[in-house]
C-alpha cells in the first residue's frame, strides 16, 4: 500500500501545454510521463487523495523508489540510533530536529564520552556539540568510534566560527585529528593556532551563538546525518564524510571545504623500519 505523500522540497508542477513536471529537492526540474493517468488524478493523489487504478498506484510507487515520495522520505532517519553529546544549545537543537526526522534520540554527559550498550542497544552514531574550542585529547576516544561500527560527527565552537566536520562512519575516514592536522598545515598562523587549541588564551569563551545560529547547526549536521543513512548525495560537492564546513556566527554564512584522511606517517629508514 503506497503513502502518496511527497518527500520535503519536492513539488509537482502543472505546466501549460507541456503536461506534468517534477521539482525535486536541489531545485531541478524533471518531466513526468503519466501514460494513461491524467495529470489531475495524479496531482490529486498526492494531495491526499485516495487510492486509484493500478496505473495510478504505479506511478506513485515510481516515486517512491526515485525517493521523492513515501513515508520513509518524510523521516528519512526513522530508526536510526543517535547518542547526542555536548553544551545544551546547539546538542538540543540537534536533536530535537534529528528526532523530528524519524531518528532515535539518546542523550549522555555533555564533555565525556559515553557509548550506552552492546549489540542492539549500541547507537549508529555519536553526534558531539561543543560550543568552545576542543580541549586537548577531548575527541581521541571518539575518533576511535568508527572502526567500532559506531558513525562520528561534530562540531565546536571557535570564536565567532562554528566548525563542523565531516562524518566519520568507518575505519579511514577523516577524524577529528584528521582534521586538527590539515587546518594546521593549511595556516600561515600555525604555531599561535596550535597555541590557542592548547589553552593558551584568556580565560573563558563566552557564548555568542543564538537559537538561530544553533538552528541552522541543527539543519546542517541532521543533513550530514541524512546524507549517510540514505545515501544521498549532491551532484557537484563532496559527500558528507568527505566535507568540512565553516560557520561565521556573525552573518551565518557557511562555507565548505573538501577534505580527506591524512596518510600514516611512513617510518624513517634506520629507526626500526625495513630497508
Amino acid at each position: 500500500m503506497t503513502a502518496g505523500r511527497l518527500a520535503p522540497g519536492v513539488e509537482l508542477v502543472t505546466v501549460p501545454g507541456q503536461g506534468l513536471a517534477v521539482r525535486t529537492q536541489d531545485g531541478e526540474f524533471l518531466r513526468v510521463g503519466t501514460g494513461r493517468v491524467a495529470v489531475d488524478e495524479l496531482v490529486a493523489r498526492f494531495e491526499g487523495g485516495p487510492q486509484g487504478s493500478p496505473e495510478l498506484e504505479e506511478l506513485v510507487t515510481a516515486f517512491e523508489d526515485a525517493g521523492y515520495a513515501g513515508e520513509r522520505t518524510a523521516r528519512p532517519l526513522a530508526g536510526l540510533a543517535v547518542h547526542v553529546l555536548g553544551d545544551e544549545l546547539p546538542a538540543g537543537a540537534l536533536a530535537n530536529r534529528a528526532a523530528a526526522a524519524g531518528a532515535d534520540i539518546t542523550r549522555g554527559d555533555g564533555h565525556r564520552l559515553t557509548v550506552p550498550g552492546e549489540g542492539a542497544g549500541r547507537p549508529d552514531v555519536v553526534v558531539w556539540c561543543l560550543d568552545s574550542p576542543v580541549p586537548e585529547g577531548l575527541w581521541d576516544a571518539a575518533d576511535r568510534l568508527p572502526a567500532q561500527g559506531v558513525g562520528w560527527l561534530r562540531c565546536h565552537r571557535e570564536g565567532f566560527q562554528v566548525w563542523l566536520e565531516p562524518l566519520a562512519a568507518e575505519a579511514g575516514d577523516v577524524t577529528s585529528a584528521d582534521i586538527r592536522l590539515r587546518r594546521l598545515a593549511a595556516s600561515p598562523a600555525h604555531r599561535e593556532l596550535a597555541a590557542y587549541w592548547a589553552g593558551h588564551r584568556t580565560a573563558g569563551t563566552p557564548p555568542c551563538g543564538t537559537e538561530a545560529s544553533a538552528a541552522l547547526i541543527a539543519e546542517l549536521l541532521t543533513a550530514d546525518l541524512i546524507a549517510w543513512a540514505t545515501g544521498r548525495r549532491t551532484p557537484g560537492r563532496p559527500p558528507a564524510r568527505r566535507r568540512l564546513r565553516r560557520l561565521d556566527l556573525r552573518d551565518l554564512t557557511v562555507s565548505e571545504h573538501p577534505v580527506l584522511p591524512v596518510p600514516a606517517v611512513a617510518p624513517v629508514p634506520g629507526r626500526g623500519a625495513p630497508r
